[in-house]
C-alpha cells in the first residue's frame, strides 16, 4: 500500500485535474487505460456555495470513475468548508482536493490557487476548515513548489498541510511564475516527500514510463500525477504500469486503436451534451492534442479546426488510416490527407 487512503494501487497513477480537459468523457478514457485515481476539473467553491447550476455540472461523475475526488478552489475558509460539505452531500466523492497550485491570473487575483502559497495563514485556515467540515472524508491538496524563484516554500507549506490533516499532497515541480515553462524541479519534490509523513504525489514533465520510473527511484514519492502527456496519449497509464512491473516498454496502440479512442471520445461527448455540433466544436482543442501522436499531424490539425459532427471526424479517420497504410506499403508516396 502506498498509504494513500483512497487507492489500493501500490504506486497510484493520478490523472491531473485540467480545466477544459478532464471532463467526464476524458476521465473515463484514462480510467480504461489504467489511471488509478481521477480528479474533476477545478470547481469554484463560491459557485458551489451559491448553488450555481453551471458549477454543479462540473461535479458530475459515474460510479466507474471511483476513486475520484472533486477539486475546489477559493480563499474564503467558511465558504470553502460549506462548499465541500455540499459537494459531499450532493455527489459523495471519495475525497475532496484543494487547489493551491493554479497559476491562472483570474484565480490568483481572487487570492485562490497558487496565490495562497504566499499567504500561508489563509492557506492553513482553508485547509483545516475543509478537513473539519467533511471528516471522515479524506482531503488532499495540490501545490506548486513556490510562488517564484525567490519564494520556493513547498516543504514549509507541506508541513502546514500535514498538520492541518491533509491526507495526501500532489506537488507540481514549477513555481507559479514559471507557469508551464521551463523544467519541473524534481529536487524540490523529493525534498517535500522526505520532509513529511503523508503521501506525496509527484507531478511535472512526466512524459513517458521511463520518466516515471526514474523519478520514483530518485525520490520518495508515493505516486505520480500525469497531466499534459495524457492529453495526447491517454494510454500512457497502461504503458507506465507495464514498465514498472516488467521493465519493458509497451508499444503505443495501433493507428486504428488510437482513432477508436478519438471517435469514442467524440461519441461520448455528444452523449453527454445531448447536441452534436456544440459538443464536437468543444472538442476541437482536444482533437488537436490527439493529433500530436498521429502521422501527418499538421494536416490533421488543419482539418480538426473545422469539424462539427462525428461523421466528419469518422471520414477523416477512415481516409487517414487508408493513406497511412498506403504510405507504409509505398514509403515514397506523398498523398495529401
Amino acid at each position: 500500500m502506498s498509504g494513500v487512503p483512497f487507492s489500493d494501487a501500490i504506486f497510484p497513477l493520478y490523472l491531473a485535474p485540467m480545466a477544459g480537459v478532464t471532463d467526464k468523457s476524458f476521465r473515463q478514457i484514462c480510467k480504461e487505460y489504467g489511471a488509478d485515481v481521477l480528479v474533476t476539473e477545478f470547481v469554484s467553491a463560491e459557485g458551489v456555495f451559491r448553488r450555481n447550476q453551471r458549477t454543479r455540472e462540473y461535479l458530475d461523475f459515474d460510479e466507474i470513475e471511483r476513486p475520484i475526488g472533486v477539486q475546489l478552489f477559493g480563499a474564503d475558509a467558511e465558504h470553502m468548508a460549506e462548499a465541500a460539505r455540499q459537494v459531499v452531500d450532493w455527489v459523495a466523492p471519495d475525497f475532496i482536493d484543494l487547489n493551491f497550485g493554479c497559476p491562472v491570473n483570474k484565480v490568483v487575483a481572487k487570492n485562490g490557487g497558487s496565490a495562497l502559497l504566499k499567504d500561508c495563514p489563509t492557506l492553513a485556515t482553508v485547509a483545516a476548515s475543509v478537513v473539519r467540515a467533511v471528516a471522515p472524508v479524506p482531503v488532499t491538496a495540490k501545490i506548486r513548489i513556490g510562488w517564484d524563484a525567490d519564494l520556493i516554500n513547498a516543504r514549509y507549506v507541506a508541513r502546514i498541510l500535514e498538520n492541518c490533516g491533509i491526507a495526501a499532497l500532489a506537488v507540481h515541480g514549477r513555481t507559479r511564475a514559471q507557469g508551464y515553462s521551463g523544467e519541473a524541479d524534481w529536487r524540490v519534490i523529493g525534498e517535500v516527500a522526505q520532509s513529511v509523513g503523508l503521501p506525496v504525489i509527484g507531478n511535472g514533465d512526466l512524459f513517458s514510463a521511463e520518466d516515471v520510473a526514474r523519478r520514483r527511484a530518485e525520490t520518495k514519492i508515493s505516486g505520480a500525477m500525469i497531466g499534459r502527456a495524457a492529453m495526447s496519449a491517454p494510454w500512457i497509464f497502461r504503458q507506465i504500469k507495464h514498465y514498472l512491473i516488467t521493465g519493458e516498454r509497451l508499444p503505443p496502440p495501433s493507428l486504428s486503436e488510437r482513432w477508436n479512442i478519438i471517435l469514442n471520445h467524440c461519441r461520448a461527448q455528444v452523449g453527454e451534451w445531448g447536441v452534436e455540433e456544440p459538443a464536437i466544436r468543444s472538442l476541437r482543442a482536444r482533437l488537436m492534442a490527439y493529433s500530436k501522436r498521429l502521422p501527418e499531424a499538421k494536416l490533421l490539425r488543419d482539418k480538426f479546426q473545422h469539424v462539427s459532427t462525428v461523421a466528419e471526424v469518422e471520414a477523416i479517420a477512415c481516409k487517414h488510416i487508408v493513406q497511412s497504410e498506403s504510405s507504409a506499403l509505398h514509403p515514397m508516396s506523398l498523398v495529401a490527407i
